[in-house]
This record gives structure tokens, sequence and C-alpha cells, in this order.
């Protein structure tokens, strides 16, 4: 017998789920919509030298390639057989779409995207290997007033969809660096000082110390006493400020600190906090870096930051860009696990009598006809069992059912 279930990490979705997928879907685009970002689509397939041209980090490891139609699978390079793949994010293709279009876009480009993506990733819970992404991305801002927007409408969001007392988490790749200068590390070496550092939710200070000596045995104790002086600290920001004197500059610091100031200042369900333990895993940002963590979660759940150099690598002239990504999954999940559903008034059920005559039932459907103008309406024939069939009807979310009798359409209470 052929399969009944979906691939591996794929999922299907009944009515009710994907009710609740779309209003949050609904709720995401209106309230991006009100910060004015105005969204797009693009090719779930994208040519392979994009996937691969080391903006995407560990992800590049993770895409499903598309072999060329009608090669040869025998003694044939890698390179030989796949020219396409499919995205693995959104924001990889938003640069190629932008080097594209941009004589047709506007100088500061506010973009939002909504759409599936694909990893050959290892599934569990809250992990599969197509997934939705909620993306907005400011082109062509290069002042804060580009991650104060995005804070603001992604903290908004996520208030509108019921997720209050928020904490989003702020640093910059930039003061990473000044970190991993100050403590002598090479530049080969700080992309693996960064791998570990993010793992500290995992392993512990410990553990990423352990990680770090295996890098550089001589490096690892400062780098670890730089990063637990500054979480320790009564103000981590001031901290971190004094102890990269003369290792980042002045205009990183006042940027950090108005992005603090303001967005706190803005965002009414949560909190702007500096965490210089944040890293982000994508090899493409270059500046601020934020992830948004909700009340009795480990897990963030929506992450971004400032990639410069992306475009650049496009058009050949580097164009100032902003993202930030809100897990959809990750919320639809949550929320599904919470109760929430949405049901809706699905409109009008009519019940026909299998007995009927064509004359009757080409009336009944002419009627039908002209409640569509009004109402959703859907026409189904009455099963044996009638009482379970207006059960299921009112569960599906029909607030209205009528049945045909003596030539006119009567409701069913």
């Amino acid at each position: 017998m052929l399969p009944k279930t979906p691939a591996k990490g794929m999922r299907d979705f009944l009515p009710k789920q994907f009710a609740l997928r779309q209003q949050i879907m609904a709720t995401i685009q209106k309230t991006y919509e009100s910060y004015g970002f105005t969204r797009i689509e693009t090719p779930a397939v994208e040519n392979i030298e994009l996937l691969t041209s080391k903006q995407g980090g560990d992800n590049e490891k993770l895409i499903f390639k598309i072999l060329k139609r009608g090669e040869k699978l025998e003694n044939a390079a890698e390179s030989e057989l796949c020219d396409l793949g499919l995205r693995y994010d959104l924001t990889v293709p938003l640069s190629r779409f932008y080097a594209n279009n941009i004589g047709q876009l506007p100088s500061v480009f506010k973009a939002m995207q909504m759409d599936s993506v694909w990893r050959a990733d290892r599934p569990q819970r809250g992990r599969f290997r197509q997934f939705v992404q909620c993306d907005i991305d400011i082109i062509g801002e290069e002042t804060n007033l580009a991650e104060t927007e995005l804070i603001s409408a992604t903290t908004q969001a996520l208030s509108n969809l019921g997720f209050d007392n928020v904490t989003v988490h702020l640093s910059d790749r930039r003061l990473l660096t000044a970190l991993a200068d100050k403590c002598g590390y090479s530049d080969s070496q700080k992309p693996s000082v960064f791998i570990s550092l993010d793992k500290l939710d995992k392993i512990g200070f410990s553990g990423v110390e352990q990680e770090l000596s295996a890098i550089d045995k001589d490096k690892a104790g400062e780098f670890i006493n730089l990063i637990q002086s500054i979480v320790n600290s009564d103000n981590p920001f001031e901290t971190c400020a004094d102890v990269l004197n003369g290792y980042l500059p002045d205009s990183v610091k006042q940027n950090i600190q108005d992005i603090l100031y303001v967005t706190n200042s803005l965002i009414q369900n949560g909190k702007v906090v500096f965490d210089v333990t944040l890293v982000r895993g994508m090899g493409y940002y270059t500046g601020t870096i934020y992830e948004v963590y909700a009340d009795g979660l480990n897990s963030a759940i929506a992450g971004g930051g400032r990639y410069d150099k992306m475009i650049g690598r496009l058009t050949g002239q580097d164009i100032p860009a902003c993202g930030f990504s809100i897990g959809f999954e990750r919320i639809a999940l949550l929320m599904e696990e919470r109760g929430v559903t949405f049901d809706g008034n699905r409109g009008i059920a009519v019940l026909l009598d299998k007995r009927m005559t064509a004359d009757e039932r080409t009336n009944v459907i002419r009627q039908c006809a002209d409640l569509r103008k009004q109402n959703n309406v859907t026409v189904l024939n009455k099963i044996k069992n009638f009482g379970y069939q207006l059960k299921q009807l009112r569960e599906q979310g029909y607030a209205d059912i009528y049945e045909y009798r003596n030539g006119v359409l009567s409701k069913i209470d």
C-alpha cells in the first residue's frame, strides 16, 4: 500500500487547525500593514548559487537540493547534479528580490513576507522540515529608526495574538567582535567562539569554557570571565561599555543605548534588555541583533537583526537592511496547546432531501445563489443520522442551518 502519512517533518492541517493558522497570519499581517509594511512573494525555488553563498550559516547544510532535469546520477559530481534548491529562509531571497527590482522600489522599502521555507533538519517538537516564517524587513534605512520600527511592530503583533510580558533581548555583532578582539582571538577563531557562546543557555558557562578551551586554551578563561562580569553586574550595558572602552566605537554604544531607550518608551506589552550573550546564528548579521522571549518559554518566539552587507554582494554596493522574523510555527503550536480556537461563522448550511425532484433541487440552488450575495452557503444532502449531521455542522461553525420545505428554505432551530 502507498503511504498515507506525510513525508517526515511535514504535516497535514485539519480545518480547525488551518482556520487558527489563517487567523494568526491575518492578525500579524494587519498589524504589520498598520506600520506601513507591504507584502511581497518570492519563489519557493532559488538558484543553488544564491542558497550556498555563505550567507545562511549552518542552514546551508540543510538545503533541499533539486536534481537537474534528466541528468544521470552515475559518476556525477554534486555541482553537476543540482542547480536549484528550496529556500531555507526568506531573507536571502528578499535580498535577491530587492537587487532584481531595485529600480521599481522606494528608497526605503518596508517589506513583509509570510511563506513556507524548507530545511532538511531533524524533526522534533516545534521543529519541522516545512514551516512558515513571518518576516518584516526595512531596506535603505541606515539609522536605528529601522530597529525601533521593527521591534515596535513585532511586539505589537505578538500582543495582538495574546502574548504579553515579552522581553526583547538586544545586542550587536560588532560588540561580540570587540569582546573577541579584547581577548586576542583571531578572525578565523571568532566564528567558532560565537557558536560556542550561542550554546550558553544549553550547556552553561562551564560548557562554553570547555568548548572555548578547545579553540584556544589561553584565551578561554579571560573571555568567560568578561562575559560573566557583564551578565552579573547591576547594569550590564554600562559594564560592557566600560569593559570595551577603546575596542568598540562610541557610535555603536550610543546606537544600542538609543534603541534601548526608545523601544522601552514605546512598547506596551514588555521590555527591552541588553544581553551580551545574544549571538544569533546567521552569518549575515553585521550590527544589532535581537530576540523576543515570552513568559514561561525557554526558546525565542521571534528574532532578527541588521544585515548591511548582504544586498551588496548582489548589487556591488552595500545597502542598509534590517529585519525581524516571528516564529510562526512555535506560536501556532503554543496557541493550539492553550486551547485557542478560531471557528468563526462558516455561514449557512442548506440540507436537501435526496428524494427531491430535479425542479425542487434547481429551485433551492437558485435560492442559495441569492443567499451567497450576503453570506457563505454550503449545500448538502441529509444523511440517515440527521441529529449527528446537525451536531457536526454546528461544531464546524455554521451559525444557521436550513432545510427545504414546501418550496422555501426554513431554518432549523
